[in-house]
């Protein structure tokens, strides 16, 4: 689903505690336990992880629809 609005993405990083901000990328960060033998696996807060990014591009974020919920309009 394309976000294309600061205030819609920042209430739907707020909603989601599987994301995050990293400047103006967000991340997706779900437990996993084969993250280590992923090479995008994070190690933190003593367990394995996955991490997805979402970029921003001209036209905003490409986010999975998953997330959006309610805040789609």
């Amino acid at each position: 689903m394309k976000i294309n609005s600061l205030e819609q993405m920042e209430t739907i990083v707020e909603n989601n505690r599987s994301l995050e901000w990293d400047g103006w990328t967000v991340k997706e960060i779900t437990p996993s336990p084969v993250g280590w033998s992923k090479s995008n696996g994070l190690f933190r807060n003593g367990i394995w992880n996955i991490q997805k990014l979402y970029n921003i591009k001209f036209d905003g974020w490409d986010i999975p629809s998953k997330f959006v919920g309610n805040d789609a309009k």
